[in-house]
């Protein structure tokens, strides 16, 4: 089947690296798996995902991932760069599965109150006085700080205002993920509980179509958001994204780092999720996107 749809659709798979995972497989293998799934999902939402040209080709960056220290079989990233939806991927399998995606749902859940009138990017929500994890937690916030500093408890809070309903209806209308909230009791922590999880291939979708524009959002939505989620920008480039930490007492950690890079006339799309041990793995999330981004050319537009 595999073969049958990598002649229709005339993909081609490149290893740049060969290095072996302690199973002592390749990655190579791997890719063939994503491009299947790629050409499926774009079957499945042709609106929203563009089948790659027939001159595209895979491209294996387990190399990048291996030399941060990671080992790929723990880790999966995908970077698609929109133009010519080239694609650049490490760990296809790992790829396809869904994980709880934590604070990356910061992104859904601001474009949710955004559309739904439940705040703006300056509304103020007043910390409770509580103190929780993070320092930086325990102020006021708008919505915008609260993004930047992945505050908890304001996108509960706004979760709390929205109600399970419109909550479920604003990630179906983004096709985020399994689109499960749960039951009523769950409304706060779903995205943090494994009751909501998505896959990097399914992250790649939903951020590709927020980054064209093509969801079914205000212009007003898409313009706050866009200041919003910036991460990082200089002259001559702007990274919009967010980090996610799944964290689990009886079970491994997962991190993740979701967005695009805007570079002159190109937008790169990425997604890596990864097991975290302990903190010290909280750096890589993002180190590992760089190194890839840069390895790419991502960073060199003029």
């Amino acid at each position: 089947m595999e073969t049958q749809l990598l002649k229709k659709t005339g993909l081609r798979v490149l290893p740049v690296s060969t290095s072996a995972t302690k199973s002592g497989e390749t990655q190579v293998g791997s890719i063939a798996t994503l491009t299947k799934l790629w050409f499926v999902v774009s079957l499945a939402l042709h609106t929203t995902v563009l089948v790659p040209p027939a001159s595209a080709e895979a491209i294996d960056v387990g190399h990048i991932v291996e030399a941060s220290g990671n080992q790929t079989e723990h880790t999966a990233v995908i970077v698609k760069r929109l133009s010519d939806v080239q694609i650049w991927a490490s760990n296809f399998e790992r790829a396809e599965k869904r994980f709880s995606p934590a604070s990356s749902t910061k992104i859904p859940h601001t474009l949710i109150a955004l559309e739904y009138g439940l705040a703006t990017p300056t509304t103020v929500f007043r910390w409770d006085g509580v103190p929780r994890a993070s320092r930086a937690w325990n102020q006021d916030h708008s919505l915008a700080s609260a993004f930047q500093n992945s505050v908890v408890w304001v996108y509960q809070e706004i979760a709390r205002t929205a109600g399970q309903v419109t909550m479920s209806k604003g990630l179906a209308s983004l096709g985020y993920g399994n689109l499960d909230t749960g039951s009523i009791d769950q409304l706060t922590p779903y995205w943090l509980d494994d009751t909501l999880k998505i896959s990097a291939t399914e992250q790649i979708d939903f951020l590709s179509s927020l980054a064209q524009e093509l969801l079914p959002l205000s212009e007003a939505t898409y313009a706050a958001a866009r200041e919003i989620m910036v991460s990082e920008q200089n002259a001559s480039w702007v990274m919009r994204s967010k980090t996610g930490w799944r964290h689990n007492k009886d079970s491994m950690d997962v991190g993740w780092h979701v967005g695009w890079l805007e570079c002159s006339s190109e937008t790169f799309v990425f997604a890596l999720n990864m097991d975290m041990p302990d903190t010290r793995y909280l750096s890589k999330r993002t180190e590992i996107t760089y190194s890839i981004l840069k390895s790419i050319g991502a960073f060199g537009c003029s």
